[in-house]
């Protein structure tokens, strides 16, 4: 073999970074270290996995083409290494979340985790589906939780739970008396939505199709928390997962609205890289994941 697993390590740190000084930095390793390491790496092979233009590094075809079986078997490297010392089969755990699932389911199953596992590390990042997806493109993330549909070539990406999307206002509004909502009156609402690249856009557009260019979006808002405060103070209507509005309903905050003639169902999805390999945290997480059903 001719190659080491510290030149991989040393390559996928600056593919992330695609700078040496912040690599170095993250590897506890001097620049010089750094730069020789992948210089070595490059020239076993006689390739070229960078584009250079003085300090700067941007990864070439054949360095996006090898990197995800490095990062592969680099991480299955360390799940040897860690089997061998004898500690935890557990390895730290990168999550990425979509808003939704972030703020209402992920907490809750990153806490059964941390109990099942005491002791085990994990990061739980929150972004909208769109964001989420790039992390896990580039290996920022282990493993996604998405709200919206997704075809990438890179990712795989399957169901977790199903869910739906509902119309609500606040028990003032005009609408809130109404028996069912008539597409007329969706289009003289005034409206409060997610932001484009969130699942819940993604599924609010598809549901409202032929609708979505003629209604009054009032304004758009990044959290869900934000949006329902809004509804309350009677700025409009809006449309959010019943995940997150469960609550508000019992307590009477605010009132779900019937739009029979609209389909709000959608799933919730896992995202990994394709050549990503599966530890067992990930299995874990997976598995904690399906236990948990909508109420």
């Amino acid at each position: 073999m001719r190659y080491s697993l510290k030149q991989l390590h040393v390559f996928l740190k600056v593919a992330h970074y695609q700078n040496i000084s912040k690599a170095a930095g993250d590897l506890a390793m001097s620049q010089s270290a750094v730069s020789s390491a992948l210089s070595d790496f490059e020239k076993h092979y006689s390739m070229r996995l960078f584009d250079r233009n003085g300090r700067k590094l941007q990864l070439n075809e054949l360095g996006r083409a090898i990197r995800p079986q490095a990062q592969a078997l680099f991480e299955q490297a360390q799940a040897f290494e860690q089997q061998l010392l004898q500690q935890s089969t557990i390895p730290a755990l990168k999550v990425g979340a979509a808003l939704t699932i972030g703020n209402y389911l992920a907490v809750g199953i990153m806490a059964r985790y941390m109990k099942q596992h005491p002791g085990a590390q994990v990061q739980l990042h929150v972004a909208n589906s769109a964001t989420i997806s790039e992390q896990v493109r580039n290996f920022e993330l282990d493993i996604g939780l998405i709200e919206g549909e997704l075809q990438h070539p890179e990712l795989e990406v399957f169901p977790w739970r199903k869910d739906e999307l509902v119309v609500f206002c606040s028990p003032t509004h005009p609408l809130a008396t109404q028996t069912s909502i008539s597409d007329k009156e969706l289009l003289s609402a005034r409206w409060i939505l997610r932001e484009n690249g969130s699942g819940t856009r993604q599924t609010f557009n598809r549901a409202m199709s032929g609708l979505v260019a003629k209604m009054d979006v009032g304004l758009e808002l990044e959290h869900t928390e934000a949006i329902k405060r809004a509804v309350e103070a009677d700025l409009g209507i809006s449309c959010l997962s019943r995940v997150t509005l469960n609550d508000a309903f019992k307590r009477g905050n605010l009132i779900p609205l019937n739009v029979p003639q609209r389909n709000f169902r959608r799933h919730f999805y896992f995202i990994l890289h394709r050549q990503k390999y599966l530890s067992n945290a990930i299995k874990s997480w997976i598995d904690l994941c399906e236990q948990t059903q909508p109420r």
